[in-house]
């Protein structure tokens, strides 16, 4: 049912208070501590003494931090904050963010973790009351004011998740919570709220803990190629051993490209990041709609012969190694205590591997025998006389 105090309505007169998202990472570590935290602060802008609480706490006071908060970062499942000790008086909800400031400073008494699955969240909203006459199912934010049903709920049964229910359009005027599985009967009694609902969300869940583990034993090597990237050559005409024109050793760039691919099938949103160990020089953050693939480049110097042999042609070709590969990629998927698991698949292009190979071939014999004829000169007065 609706949190609320005995002399107080659970109504709150929305107020512009400021948010901005916050940075949680997604980097695999699984503890609840760590998934669901509320750090709350004395001042304004994140300043001044603080606290972090991992668990529903019933009166601030208790733990010297009644009415004094001032700022609040929340990471991953929402909170609701209260004006009284024992979860009474004015809820406010804090969804995964960071808050520099919130609409009712220096009057929170309880903090409360929303531990409900908020990942696919309906409601029914009913035009009269003890859910009579006609009715609209919700699952996502709605601003009644665009419809047929504005000002004319009067009551509502929620399926799944926790909902914010507003006075007026664009989360505007006073507002409400309502809780899974609750079934409110009838909104004037309980709320003084008939026929006053224009809009309506459901709380979001945190961001889920994401680790990938890189399943090699299933890889499949798709393709190798080998790819000339430059060609040499040196031609040593005299009898005597030449250094090689060219340097002993040249530079080429390396490239390594790869990509993750979801399943058709994936619960994981757009926005959400995580890392992929593919090897200890190699990390690759892939963020789901953002950044799915890179490139790597690098710089790879190569040896080279550094000397021709005697009436020899030398022939060089650097090649680089390219090799199509997919290894299957299970995702652990945490969030608000619940594990499950999917499969990815990770792509890569490889062509780091370079090395140089070379052939000697003697000059043709012809050559040769054209230079001993072109050197031999006839002396004269060596005919014989008749």
């Amino acid at each position: 049912m609706l949190q609320h105090a005995p002399a107080l309505p659970t109504l709150v007169e929305v107020s512009a208070a400021g948010r901005h998202w916050g940075t949680a990472g997604t980097d695999g570590a699984g503890a609840h501590s760590t998934m669901n935290r509320i750090t709350v602060y004395e001042r304004a802008n994140f300043e001044g003494l603080s606290r972090e609480f991992t668990c529903d706490v019933p009166d601030l006071h208790e733990l010297d931090f009644g009415d004094c908060i001032a700022s609040l970062k929340v990471v991953g499942q929402p909170w609701i904050a209260y004006t009284d000790p024992k979860y009474e008086g004015e809820p406010h909800a804090f969804e995964e963010g960071e808050y520099p400031s919130v609409a009712r400073p220096n009057s929170f008494s309880a903090l409360r973790l929303v531990h409900h699955d908020l990942g696919d969240p309906q409601i029914t909203l009913y035009e009269r009351p003890n859910f009579q006459g006609a009715c609209k199912v919700v699952v996502e934010e709605t601003n009644l004011a665009y419809g047929y049903f504005n000002d004319r709920v009067a009551s509502h049964v929620v399926q799944r998740g926790v909902w914010l229910l507003y006075q007026h359009p664009g989360r505007g005027g006073w507002h409400c919570l309502a809780w899974p599985g609750e079934r409110l009967a009838d909104y004037k009694p309980e709320l003084n709220f008939q026929s006053r609902l224009s809009h309506l969300r459901p709380l979001q869940p945190g961001r889920p803990l994401v680790s990938a583990r890189l399943l090699w034993e299933q890889k499949q090597v798709e393709s190798e190629r080998e790819v000339v990237v430059d060609e040499i050559e040196g031609v040593n005409e005299t009898e005597s051993e030449q250094v090689l024109a060219a340097s002993s050793s040249r530079e080429y760039t390396t490239t390594l490209w790869q990509s993750f691919h979801f399943s058709n099938a994936t619960s994981l949103k757009a926005g959400l990041s995580f890392t992929l160990i593919v090897e200890a020089s190699n990390i690759f953050t892939v963020q789901k709609g953002h950044s799915e693939s890179s490139t790597r480049r690098e710089r790879m110097e190569v040896q080279l012969p550094a000397k021709i042999p005697p009436r020899t042609v030398l022939s060089i070709q650097v090649l680089r190694k390219e090799v199509t590969l997919s290894v299957p990629v299970l995702l652990t998927i945490t969030q608000n205590e619940a594990v499950r698991t999917e499969m990815g698949e990770y792509r890569s292009v490889s062509g780091t591997n370079i090395s140089a190979r070379y052939s000697l071939k003697p000059l043709p014999a012809a050559s040769t025998q054209q230079a001993a004829t072109e050197g031999t000169e006839q002396e004269p007065g060596t005919g014989m006389g008749l």
